[in-house]
C-alpha cells in the first residue's frame, strides 16, 4: 500500500522558498547509535544512478555543536549545521539518543518551521521521539520500536501510537520501527518518489529485500514494559504471564488489583499504552508460537494450554496477528530450523506451562480481534541479536507497513 504519485505530486507542490524535493537533509545528534544513523547516509547519499536509481542530494547536518559523539566512541563533525535543513524536501531524523532526554530546541525549531514550508518529516526508530516532541506526530498515527512504543504513548497521548507496523506513512510525516525498519522506511520513499523499478534496484544493492511482509507482531516480547516494573500493577500483569493456561479475562485482572474495569483499563492504558485486553491475547499467542515451535501438541492442546476457549479462537488471533494459521506457523518454522532444535527446547516450555488437558467447559475470556500492542527485533542496542524473523512466515499478500490512503 505505498503512496501514490497523486500525494507525492501535491507534496512537490507544498515546497516552498529554497527546498528541493531531491534534497535530503538527515539530522544527526552527539549520543546517537551509529547503525541507524547510517541508514539514510547509505540509501539517499551514494551516486547509484549505474543501477536505475536517481539521485538525491545529501546533507548531513549537526542537530547541535560538534564534534558528534556516536556508538564505541566516535566522533564525527557534520558538514553543514542547522541552516541546512531549509534547502530539504525530505528531512530524516535517525534514532535518538535517549528516550528520557529533551531533544534540543533549535532543532525542533527547525523540524516545525521545515514541515510548515512542505518538506516530509521522517523518524526512525525513536527518532520518532524526536518528531512527537516538535509537536508533528499529534493527532497521527506513529510507530516505534516496540520496546519503547508503550513510553511514546505515554508521554505524548495525543498521538496514535501503533506498535504493530514495521512503519507508517501519514503523507508528509513518516515513522518506523527498529533498525531494519528504518531500511524499509527509506525503500518506501525512494518507491514513493520514483517507483518500483527504482526501489527494486536499490533494495539489489543492499541486498535487502525490496518489502517485508508482515509488522512487528513477528518480534513478540513477553517482558512487561520498562515502566511498569515499579508499579502496583506489575503484581497483577506477572500473575497473568504465569497463569496464561488457565482462561481469565479481563475482568479477573481489575478483581485482583481491586479496580473496577474501567478504572483498570484506564490505569493499564496510562502504564503500557494498551488496552488490556490487546496485551492479554498478544501474550496469549505469543505462548502459543513458543509451544508451536517446541512441543508435539495438537493445535487444540495448544490452544487450550494457552487460555483460549477454543481452537477456532486460537487460529483467528493467531492468522491476524502473525499472518498464517498455528499448523502453517509450525510447519514452516521446522522447515526452516535444524533438526532437533524444536525438540531441545521443549523442556524449557514444559517448565513455564503447566500440564492441562484440553478447556474444561469453564466460560473463557470474551476474546475478540485487537491489535497487537507489542512487536519488531531490531533497535538501539540489539543490532547483533538475531530474530525469529527468519523462521516466520509473512502476511503473502501485503507489505509490512502502513501507508496514507
Amino acid at each position: 500500500m505505498s503512496q501514490d504519485s497523486a500525494t507525492a505530486t501535491d507534496g512537490a507542490r507544498k515546497l516552498t522558498g529554497r527546498r528541493r524535493r531531491e534534497v535530503v537533509a538527515v539530522l544527526l545528534f552527539s549520543g546517537g547509535p551509529i547503525f541507524e544513523s547510517s541508514i539514510p547516509l547509505s540509501v539517499f547519499g551514494i551516486d547509484r544512478q549505474d543501477a536505475g536509481v536517481p539521485r538525491y542530494r545529501l546533507l548531513v547536518c549537526g542537530g547541535e555543536e560538534g564534534p558528534l559523539r556516536t556508538t564505541g566512541g566516535l566522533e564525527l563533525t557534520a558538514p553543514y549545521g542547522l541552516e541546512a535543513i531549509s534547502r530539504a524536501g525530505t528531512v530524516v531524523v535517525p534514532a535518538w539518543r535517549s528516550i528520557t532526554s529533551p531533544p534540543p530546541a533549535e532543532a525542533l525549531d527547525a523540524l516545525r518551521r521545515a514541515h510548515e514550508e512542505g518538506a516530509r518529516i521522517v523518524g526512525l526508530c525513536t527518532g520518532a521521539f524526536v518528531l512527537a516532541a516538535a509537536g508533528l506526530l499529534d493527532g497521527r498515527p506513529a510507530t516505534t520500536h516496540w520496546m519503547y512504543a508503550p513510553t511514546l504513548a505515554k508521554r505524548y497521548p495525543s498521538v496514535h501510537v501503533d506498535p504493530r507496523e514495521l512503519f507508517v506513512d501519514d503523507g508528509d510525516v513518516l515513522t518506523s520501527a527498529g533498525t531494519a525498519a528504518g531500511i524499509d522506511l527509506c525503500l518506501h520513499i525512494v518507491r514513493t518518489d520514483h517507483g518500483t523499478e527504482a526501489a527494486g534496484a536499490l533494495a539489489r544493492r543492499l541486498v535487502v529485500p525490496p518489502r517485508r511482509s508482515g509488522g512487528q507482531e513477528r518480534y513478540l516480547d513477553r517482558s512487561l514494559p520498562e515502566e511498569i516494573g515499579s508499579d502496583p500493577l506489575a503484581e497483577v500483569v506477572a500473575w497473568a504471564l504465569e497463569h496464561l493456561h488457565e482462561q481469565f479475562d479481563v475482568e479477573t485482572l481489575a478483581a485482583r488489583a481491586y479496580m473496577s474495569r474501567r478504572t483498570f483499563d484506564r490505569r493499564f492504558r496510562s502504564l503500557t499504552g494498551s488496552a488490556p485486553l490487546q496485551w492479554l491475547i498478544t501474550q496469549r499467542v505469543l505462548q502459543a508460537q513458543r509451544l508451536l515451535e517446541t512441543s508435539d501438541y495438537s493445535v487444540d492442546e495448544v490452544a487450550g494450554r494457552c487460555g483460549f476457549r477454543s481452537p477456532v479462537a486460537l487460529r483467528g488471533h493467531f492468522r491476524r496477528q502473525l499472518g498464517s494459521s498455528p499448523a502453517a506457523y509450525r510447519a514452516a518454522y521446522r522447515a526452516r530450523r535444524p533438526q532437533g532444535v524444536a525438540e531441545s527446547a521443549a523442556t524449557v516450555v514444559e517448565t513455564m506451562v503447566p500440564s492441562q488437558g484440553p478447556p474444561s467447559g469453564r466460560r473463557g475470556s470474551p476474546l475478540s480481534s485487537a491489535p497487537v500492542a507489542v512487536a519488531a527485533a531490531t533497535g538501539p542496542g540489539e543490532h547483533s541479536l538475531p530474530g525469529p524473523d527468519a523462521f516466520v512466515p509473512g502476511r503473502p499478500a501485503l507489505p509490512g507497513q502502513r501507508s496514507a490512503p
